[in-house]
Formats: C-alpha cells, sequence, structure tokens
C-alpha cells in the first residue's frame, strides 16, 4: 500500500458503515508510532497534522514532507489530513504539498463570513482533486464550535454544505477538544438527524473525551471520521514519564521517545478496531 487519498478511505468508510480514524501527529515519532499501530490493526489511517503543529515546528513544510514520507512506506492505506486550519494560505499550502485533504475552520467566523472563506478553499482544493472537511458551529469560548451546550444545526448545516461545496462537516454534538477525562456526553438524536439531513460524511471531533462505547453509539447513528489526539498523547507523555523515572540519568532522548512510540502502537490499533466493528451486515 502507499500514500491514499483521503477521498478514498473516506468513502469506503461510509460504503461500509464503519468509522475511520484520524489520528493526530505531534512529531515525527508520533506519524511512526500511529501508523505502527495502523499496520498492526491491518487498517487505514488518516494522519492530521494541525495548524498549531504546524506552528510548532516553525512551518508546515518539514513535518510534512516527513510524513508523506513514512505514509508512502506504510503496508496499510494512510492519507494526510490538515487539521484545523483558521488561514486560508496555510489550508492551500497544504494542498500545494499532496495532502490528501485539509479541514479550513472558519467556526470562529460569523456565518456569511464562514461560508464565504470556506467556499473559496475548496475552489483551490477542488481544483487538484483534494478533499475539503469543514466545520459549523457557533463560537462558545475556548472549544469554539465544540464549547459544551453548543451544537450544530441540521438545517444551516445543510445550507452550508451546499453554499460551500464542502465534502465533509465537523459537528458539534457534545464533544470537546482537550479533554482528558472520556466523559463527554453526545447527542446522539442529534447525530442521527444530521445524518438524515446531510449528503457528506460527519466528523467527530473531540473523540478524546468520549467513551468507547459512546463513540460505537455515534458511528452507528452516522458518524463517520473520528478524530482522537488527546486520548494518544496522553499514552506517549505516560511511557516517557515511566521510562526517565525508572533511569533519571537517561539523557538520550531516542530511548524515552521509543518507549512513547511503543506505549502508541497498541491503543492506535486498538481504536482503529473499534471503529470497524460496526460494519454492515457484519
Amino acid at each position: 500500500m502507499t500514500l491514499t487519498p483521503t477521498a478514498e478511505l473516506m468513502g469506503n468508510a461510509v460504503a461500509r458503515g464503519i468509522g475511520q480514524g484520524a489520528f493526530n501527529v505531534i512529531h515525527l515519532e508520533t506519524v511512526e508510532g500511529l501508523i505502527a499501530g495502523a499496520e498492526r490493526a491491518g487498517l487505514p489511517l488518516i494522519l492530521q497534522i494541525s495548524e498549531n503543529c504546524a506552528k510548532y515546528h516553525g512551518g508546515l513544510e518539514p513535518l510534512a514532507l516527513a510524513s508523506l514520507a513514512l505514509a508512502r512506506r506504510a503496508s496499510v492505506p494512510v492519507a494526510l489530513h490538515l487539521d484545523h486550519a483558521e488561514d486560508e494560505q496555510l489550508a492551500m499550502q497544504a494542498v500545494d504539498l499532496g495532502f490528501g485533504s485539509v479541514m479550513y475552520d472558519g467556526a470562529h467566523l460569523d456565518y456569511e463570513a464562514n461560508v464565504a472563506a470556506t467556499a473559496r478553499v475548496t475552489e483551490y482544493a477542488h481544483a487538484m482533486g483534494v478533499y475539503v472537511e469543514a466545520e459549523l458551529g457557533k463560537v462558545g469560548g475556548k472549544d469554539g464550535a465544540h464549547a459544551p451546550g453548543v451544537r450544530t444545526d441540521p438545517t444551516e448545516a445543510a445550507d452550508f454544505v451546499a453554499a460551500t461545496g464542502v465534502d465533509a462537516l465537523a459537528v458539534a454534538v457534545g464533544s470537546s477538544h482537550a479533554m482528558t477525562q472520556r466523559s463527554a456526553m453526545l447527542d446522539l438524536q442529534l447525530i442521527d438527524r444530521l445524518h438524515r439531513r446531510l449528503d457528506v460524511p460527519l466528523v467527530l471531533h473531540g473523540s478524546s473525551g468520549v467513551a468507547d462505547n459512546d463513540i460505537a453509539a455515534a458511528i452507528a447513528a452516522g458518524m463517520t471520521k473520528i478524530n482522537v489526539s488527546t486520548h494518544l498523547n496522553g499514552f506517549f507523555t505516560r511511557a516517557v514519564r515511566r521510562c526517565l523515572d525508572t533511569d533519571p540519568a537517561l539523557v538520550d532522548s531516542r530511548r524515552y521517545f521509543r518507549a512513547g512510540h511503543d506505549a502508541l502502537v497498541p491503543e492506535a490499533a486498538r481504536l482503529l478496531t473499534l471503529f470497524t466493528t460496526l460494519e454492515k451486515d457484519s
């Protein structure tokens, strides 16, 4: 297998009625660990680089090129996605670099401005055959569309998709970003209404704060792309901490980063497997 278009992975997940895991990259060690987890599970993976991650590394290109190279070497299908880009130019740069998909996040804008900006990014991306995700929800504190209590309206969502031409939509249904406890309560009835109203796949952000059973229920209700970051980061960080606690004299970062990498592999594999357990007619 090799680098695979996001559209292909998403189309397959929709056709089979399963969830498609999309896991966030922090640095090269997480790219390697997440791909190894996908290979262990024998399942496809969407790797995500966020705008914040690109800023941390001083720009998008270095980590993106490394991620693309590793994706091409993978034994399972791997796509590369730009996550939560509020900068239109960054989204267009990702298209030019060879990403399979971009998420333009205009949820911080008012509705009309969000539509206009998202439509511009979509036009540019579609001209290059690149899949586009967008987000719709009202601004509400740090988490924007995913602040507690905020919800996406199905009618507005349908209008937004029609006006922008996006391929997938991140919706606010009760999850929240950066949660370290898996206690979020999803609105499954709203997910079902959105799924029935829209003709594009739904994306669940903030899945780290959602328990396994609730993620499975969300997929059954119509959710397709399942984004996970904080939950997996916790496995990496706890393993590094244990390694350093065990050997306080350790100075070779390759050794403690290896511990983090190795901790990612089984959990990434487990989550990808969980997301596929609801295949239609299985």
